[in-house]
């Protein structure tokens, strides 16, 4: 479970990018963080992960053995431990593409192995193995051996979701993961990210309403830093003219074309 308590960033000048950002993410929902540009969505995720400091609040999540990770209270080494437990599919991928795509998603367990050893040796046969059943799950063991860089787009974001598959975390944090994906891809990208959340909590940051209302179990629509709503997905169209604004119309233009495309 991740629980946030409180969660606040100001800026020097006494100004709240983020404001009292409270909730709770159990094992079996997938959950989305929505709202306009600039919001605070994003930047609620890096709070979370301590990627950002935070002016006031908690963020703690419970692992699988029961142990509780108070991230923010955390600092160097103990941080980056607690991390190694939190699936991250940045919304930049952070693959390197000179590297094949094995290697990639081998790259996810780094943090939890003695450097030493992953300087001197390397991963093990049995890392490996593991790399490659992740990307069987993402449906990219074909291309396991493929240099990185050579691949499309939704193609890397599958390598960055076997990559977060591969650590085998307690709780995976999605920051926009088909913000740059065609409407194929991005239910693909969906329907691979819905199973994860039977066993682990998933949360994620998405600009498309019609696949939150369609992937995932519950919403949480921030605006201008703070929570203003938090429940079903399937949203009415007046919330959504207040969560999004004048942005609206630039979604349901999106929306608009891929219906268009599905019917040509």
């Amino acid at each position: 479970m991740l629980k946030v308590q409180g969660l606040t960033k100001s800026l020097p000048d006494g100004k709240k990018l983020i404001d009292d950002i409270s909730f709770e993410v159990d094992r079996g929902e997938f959950v989305a963080l929505i709202g306009a540009s600039g919001a605070g969505k994003s930047l609620t995720l890096r709070c979370i992960l301590g990627l950002t400091s935070i002016t006031e609040g908690s963020v703690s999540y419970v692992s699988s053995d029961g142990t509780v990770h108070p991230l923010s209270e955390l600092k160097g080494s103990e941080l980056r431990a607690s991390r190694t437990n939190i699936g991250v599919i940045f919304q930049g991928l952070n693959l390197v593409k000179r590297l094949r795509v094995v290697e990639n998603v081998m790259l996810g367990r780094l943090g939890s192995i003695n450097p030493l050893r992953s300087w001197l040796y390397g991963f093990t046969d049995e890392e490996a193995l593991a790399a490659v059943e992740a990307l069987e799950r993402t449906k990219m063991a074909a291309h396991a051996h493929r240099f990185t860089g050579s691949l499309s787009g939704g193609e890397m974001q599958r390598v960055a979701i076997a990559r977060a598959i591969h650590q085998n975390p307690d709780i995976y944090l999605a920051d926009e993961p088909i913000s740059s994906l065609d409407p194929g891809n991005a239910r693909a990208i969906m329907e691979l990210l819905l199973p994860l959340s039977k066993k682990r909590p998933v949360l994620g940051v998405f600009h498309q309403p019609d696949m939150v209302a369609r992937y995932c179990t519950r919403a949480i629509a921030i605006k201008e830093g703070r929570i203003i709503y938090d429940g079903s997905p399937r949203l009415s169209d007046e919330l959504l003219k207040d969560i999004y604004g004048t942005e609206l119309k630039v979604i349901e233009s999106e929306m608009s074309d891929e219906v268009a495309l599905k019917q040509a």
